[in-house]
């Protein structure tokens, strides 16, 4: 098909508008802009809700500084000597790991030798006996430095926004396969750390900070890694889960390295930590899979200094890996997650022990977007498949199945297989999609029903076209028998015609022809019935009510006329340089009763006509070249309009017919019958049919001749068959004459 053709098609417009509005919502997912983002971590936020990680009692706990602790051991922070005390006791119990998400950063307030430098002791002996005396008290900070070393512990540091010099100790090592974390994380410029003297006596050291690119504020992803553009720090999961295991170093992979793809874009793939392996995404990241905040995760630190409850505690502290933090409302560390929870942040770091130690992972693979945009792609090119072949209701059905189904399959992958993949981006842009063409099919429908109208101007009356509009019920299958006057029009010798163009010139001949011959019926009020070939057939008084309708059937016929003459005469048919002759018309006119009203099936119908009336009208018309006149009328429609100029042109017995049907010729409109020399042929043409009915052969010789000498070319044909009547009537009379002689 020839492409602008194609594009002047309502579908060719539905085909371009969605592969516009295709385009549009794929280069928006590459792009991917917060908007898009933030929608597609919201269905995964929902699927979460719905389905949380399941809990079971992980070797995990929060040893918790809540408000019950702060009211027993008074106002955060607390002395390095309660710390310690801390610290000896869960490593007392039994503890696998204790890992503190708190920052040290500076000397302990309390301790005597920060106390002693706000005193004032007075002479130089006195002062020299208290700094001596203080001197064999224990520094808080060496008690606590002390207890960590004596212990599995992990302490924290924080990345920062703003450029310093600090940088925190390497406890852990690390091997690389492939791409290396320093080519791939994001580079911290600053740090705020613990003093040296914890970092030191440390088994592990560790970043606190949680992803800041997660959308409105939500923790969806913990970084497990972390770099300066040199060294590679771990975060504090996995260096607590390293020392739980008294592993030295972890294995990172990425991009490149065995049975990885190097694409050229260097990025993390995954890591192992003894005998645990954990995916990452490919800035580090794992993403979280979370469960409820749930209060058997926690132990208060007041019940664990206390001797009391020393029963109850120890099965919560043995083999456990103990994150030490705070949900103390006033220490502000609470974090929104996607379960729509607020959690301590040092929760967020045992949720992700947890999940890596059950192997409960959540998985966005690297072609996940490439599916869902080849998704949105099909679902897009289907919808409006269906639009164009179904229309908008049983396509809506049909997309809203298909669509029901790629959210269930969604929803599948992420209960049953941990993956993500996003129904509702493709969903909501193929929906987009949807509507978009639907507007355009809407438009082009709208243009559509205007062109049928004007379409149907080519065959019905304007006031048929309005009377449906206003009143659709007439549309209804059914007829009614109503006095009508039908006419029948062919093309005379079209044979030759049709031989002497080519396909293309014989369909432009038949427009040219038919359009002003449909006007001139339209202008008489006449409802085209259907084009049959090279022929018209029409009707008046249905479904509107034309009181003259033989009147108007009879002046329709005339403009026929008239139009083709015109025609002829300034070869708007181009025939004169072919050799072929002027285009000439039959057209017969019958009044009676007939069934009119919508005819066909259900689902295809035509306002039409039927009835013996219809028969009889197509046998006029046929009749017409016999007679020798391009316009011939029946007795009844002669009767009904009796101004017209006509002549009788004899009785035929058509088939079907058991009398014979009177038959008149049209010469002309009242103005023609009302001249003189039309009368004067109409005397002479009534002598020609009486002496011709009387078997008086030389009064219709004589009557003929005047008739040929007053009818013009009009009439030359139709008196030709007159002449050989007359001619008979002679010959039968010379027999007469010969028989009587003899």
């Amino acid at each position: 098909m020839n492409p602008r053709n194609l594009l002047r098609s309502k579908s060719g417009r539905a085909a371009l508008v969605s592969a516009i509005a295709l385009s549009a919502v794929t280069l928006l997912r590459i792009v991917d802009p917060e908007p898009v983002a933030h929608l597609r971590e919201r269905t995964f936020d929902s699927y979460q809700r719905i389905k949380p990680r399941p809990y079971a009692d992980f070797p995990v706990r929060v040893v918790d500084i809540d408000e019950a602790s702060l009211a027993e051991l008074g106002q955060w922070p607390w002395p390095r000597t309660v710390l310690a005390a801390l610290v000896n006791r869960l490593n007392e119990l039994g503890a696998a790991v204790i890992a503190f998400d708190v920052i040290f950063p500076e000397r302990d307030r309390t301790s005597p030798q920060q106390l002693a430098r706000g005193i004032n002791t007075g002479s130089d002996a006195e002062r020299q006996q208290f700094e001596a005396f203080i001197a064999k008290l224990p520094d808080h900070d060496q008690v606590f430095a002390a207890a960590i070393e004596a212990a599995p512990v992990v302490l924290g540091f924080a990345v920062l926004p703003n450029a310093n010099s600090r940088r925190p100790l390497v406890k852990s090592g690390f091997a690389f396969a492939g791409a290396s974390p320093p080519q791939v994380l994001p580079k911290f410029s600053g740090a705020a750390t613990s003093l040296e003297i914890f970092d030191k006596a440390a088994s592990g050291l560790a970043a606190l900070s949680v992803s800041g690119k997660d959308s409105a504020g939500i923790i969806r992803h913990i970084p497990l890694l972390f770099a300066d553009g040199e060294k590679t720090y771990p975060s504090l999961s996995v260096e607590a889960l390293r020392v739980a295991q008294q592993q030295k170093s972890m294995l990172v992979r990425g991009t490149g390295a065995s049975r990885e793809l190097d694409t050229g874009n260097p990025a993390l793939v995954d890591m192992r930590i003894g005998q645990f392996r954990i995916p990452l995404t490919g800035e580090g990241e794992l993403r979280v899979y979370f469960d409820r905040d749930r209060p058997e995760r926690y132990v208060s630190v007041r019940d664990i200094l206390d001797p009391a409850k020393d029963e109850e505690i120890r099965p919560r502290i043995e083999g456990q890996i103990l994150f030490i933090g705070s949900s103390a409302a006033g220490l502000r560390d609470n974090w929104p997650t996607p379960l729509g929870e607020l959690v301590p942040g040092v929760s967020i770091h045992a949720q992700a022990v947890e999940q890596i130690i059950s192997q409960t992972f959540l998985y966005r693979p690297d072609w996940s977007t490439g599916l869902e945009t080849v998704v949105t792609l099909l679902l897009g090119a289907l919808l409006t498949y269906l639009l164009v072949v179904l229309g908008a209701q049983y396509s809506a059905l049909v997309g809203a199945g298909i669509l029901a189904v790629g959210i269930g399959a969604s929803w599948f992958a992420f209960s049953q297989l941990g993956l993500l993949f996003d129904a509702v981006y493709p969903t909501l842009s193929t929906v987009s999609v949807y509507l978009a063409v639907l507007g355009v099919l809407y438009v082009a429908t709208d243009k559509e029903k205007k062109f049928v109208r004007r379409a149907f101007g080519q065959y019905l009356a304007p006031e048929l076209l309005a009377k449906l509009e206003n009143a659709p019920q007439m549309m209804r299958l059914g007829g009614e028998t109503r006095q009508i006057t039908l006419m029948f029009m062919d093309v005379r010798d079209f044979t030759p015609i049709s031989e002497g163009l080519t396909a293309a010139e014989l369909v432009e001949f038949m427009n040219h022809l038919l359009t002003p011959l449909a006007d001139a019926i339209q202008a008489e009020l006449g409802t085209i019935d259907k084009f049959i070939g090279d022929a018209i057939m029409a009707f008046w008084n249905a479904p509107l009510d034309i009181k003259d309708h033989p009147v108007r059937a009879c002046r329709a016929a005339l403009r026929m006329r008239a139009v083709l003459n015109d025609l002829n005469a300034r070869d708007a048919f181009g025939f004169g340089p072919r050799g072929l002759a002027n285009v000439r018309i039959g057209i017969g006119v019958n009044t009676g009763e007939a069934c009119v009203g919508n005819m066909g099936s259900e689902r295809r119908f035509n306002y039409s006509a039927m009835g013996d009336v219809v028969n009889t009208t197509s046998r006029i018309e046929s009749n017409t070249k016999l007679l020798g006149v391009d316009i011939v009328l029946s007795d009844d429609t002669a009767r009904a309009a009796p101004g017209f100029a006509m002549l009788e042109a004899g009785e035929l017995l058509m088939k079907g017919k058991s009398r014979p049907v009177k038959l008149y010729a049209l010469v002309g409109d009242e103005a023609v019958a009302a001249s003189t020399e039309f009368k004067e042929l109409a005397f002479h043409h009534a002598q020609l049919v009486d002496a011709i009915a009387k078997n008086q052969p030389a009064e219709a010789a004589q009557a003929l001749e005047q008739c040929r000498n007053l009818g013009g070319a009009l009439l030359t044909r139709f008196y030709e068959r007159f002449e050989n009547q007359v001619a008979e009537l002679s010959s039968g009379a010379a027999r007469l004459l010969k028989v009587a002689a003899e």
